[in-house]
């Protein structure tokens, strides 16, 4: 049970953004029926959790019918196909809008469903590349180097897809008619990077990666190598967390530490960082500061499933991260419409088959 509970998306089978998207709305209460193509079994990871699957031909009369009939009982669906593949399916939006007024039809794509790009093939590096996220991202001097597929398939993909899912579903909820969500790689990573805009406005965020004072560029807000070989993050960024570090690092006196936001001191200061850091390991040092200081470990997957503050919060749970934000109550289980129950009979009745 949870905040999405009595809410039923429909999930064509895809990859990456939009099974996270169909993930987060199931880890908060949402029944997800996903449509699998056959002979491609449902998703062996993660992102699978929370659902239950069909196995349709869509390219037959049959299976399209009867993925039709589905979405006629849904209050939403989830596509990640490239423009005009489910209209040439016979399951586009205005067809399926057509048969139920009030669906929310989410359609995730990397550059949308409009624009020159919309029928380019990409990935998560090339949305990425375009929306002008990538190029800061690096270490100064060096070539962008892309942050896994966090940005663009998941923080810019499938988490925008859920919010304009839920902000579309409350709409309907208000009285507003069922609508297309048009949510894109390009767009949400541009999102993303809000701040860093506002940045360059403020002429802050110079070109080039690893050059700007949140992408490693300042000594008070990067990563430093241990003596072992390990990392700790620091983001002593506010004068009394950098004082905090300072005085953690007996540096309080340094005359080269005077100037905390001249970045003409920077390299002089991350010199003399990098050299105190490597002597100590990374265990050591993150036992070794003041909460103030900011400076934490870098940690593993297995070690992050094992530290303290998230086992206490419980934001792992068996192997993978837990659902995510928290709420403070659950509604009740609202009733299943006729209707619904009878297109759960025909799930029930393929997977007898």
């Amino acid at each position: 049970m949870g905040a999405l509970t009595g809410v039923r998306i429909i999930e064509f089978a895809g990859i990456g953004p939009a099974p996270f998207a169909g993930m987060m709305l199931a880890d908060h209460g949402a029944e997800v029926i996903r449509i699998e193509r056959p002979g491609e079994g449902f998703m062996p990871h993660s992102l699978a959790r929370g659902r239950r699957s069909i196995s349709l031909d869509l390219k037959t009369a049959e299976g399209a019918a009867l993925a039709r009939q589905l979405c006629a009982t849904a209050d939403g669906l989830i596509e990640g196909n490239r423009p005009g593949v489910m209209e040439r399916l016979g399951l586009g939006p205005e067809l399926l809008l057509g048969d139920n007024p009030k669906l929310v039809y989410g359609r995730m794509t990397g550059w949308g469903q409009s624009g020159p790009l919309a029928q380019a093939p990409g990935h998560d590096i090339n949305y990425i590349a375009v929306s002008g996220v990538l190029e800061g991202v690096g270490h100064p001097g060096g070539r962008p180097v892309a942050p896994v597929n966090y940005v663009g398939d998941f923080g810019g993909g499938g988490m925008l897809l859920a919010f304009g899912m839920v902000s579309a579903l409350l709409a309907v909820k208000m009285g507003a008619p069922g609508q297309v969500v048009d949510a894109a790689m390009t767009d949400g990573s541009a999102l993303l990077a809000t701040m860093s805009w506002g940045f360059k406005r403020a002429g802050l965020w110079p070109d080039g990666p690893g050059n700007a004072m949140l992408s490693g560029a300042a000594p008070f807000y990067r990563t430093y190598e241990c003596a072992d070989g390990k990392f700790v993050g620091v983001g002593a960024i506010e004068p009394q967390f950098w004082a905090a570090l300072l005085a953690g690092l007996s540096l309080s006196d340094d005359p080269d530490f005077a100037q905390q936001r001249d970045p003409a001191a920077w390299p002089a200061q991350t010199a003399k960082l990098e050299a105190l850091f490597a002597e100590r390991t990374r265990d050591d040092w993150a036992g070794h500061f003041a909460p103030e200081a900011c400076v934490s470990p870098v940690l593993t997957f297995d070690e992050a499933a094992a530290h303290p503050h998230n086992l206490a919060r419980g934001t792992f749970a068996s192997g993978e991260p837990a659902p995510a934000p928290r709420f403070s109550a659950t509604p009740a289980a609202a009733p299943r419409p006729p209707v619904v129950e009878a297109a759960d009979a025909v799930i029930a009745e393929r997977k007898e088959r």
